[in-house]
């Protein structure tokens, strides 16, 4: 059973980083690369205002921290499941998004990124919490 856990534990953390890269990447992108280069690589980047874009640049990169500092640190670990329970959110409103213009096609990658999310909210919740650093020390 303790070998069971600890391979959860790993899943869990790779997915947490693999996601936290994910979306580190994509908010520096939204924040920093100008828009008609944004334009090119995500079209929708360049129907919408700048400042819709730059926000979800926020967005992404609060997200992408919010699942990996928390827990690594073990300074309030319960906002690593919030941030993916954000997560989650988000990519249904994108998948929504998407739908909405006819992109349909593109929502598998959203639906994807929903499930691995899932899977770090059910993980850190149910079966591999991460103690915060002060119960850590007590124990």
């Amino acid at each position: 059973m303790q070998q069971r856990k600890s391979v959860l534990n790993i899943l869990l953390w790779a997915v947490q980083i693999l996601l936290a890269a994910l979306f580190i990447m994509s908010g520096v992108m939204k924040l920093g690369y100008p828009i008609d280069k944004l334009a090119a690589l995500y079209p929708w980047t360049g129907q919408v205002p700048a400042v819709y874009v730059r926000l979800l640049g926020i967005i992404d990169l609060a997200g992408g921290l919010g699942l990996l500092l928390p827990s690594l640190l073990r300074i309030k670990p319960i906002l690593t499941i919030w941030a993916a329970i954000g997560i989650i959110v988000l990519m249904v409103l994108a998948t929504l998004f998407h739908i909405s213009r006819g992109e349909a096609s593109v929502t598998g990658f959203n639906m994807a990124v929903t499930l691995l999310a899932g899977l770090v909210v059910w993980g850190r919740t149910r079966k591999y919490p991460v103690a915060p650093r002060a119960q850590c020390r007590q124990a």
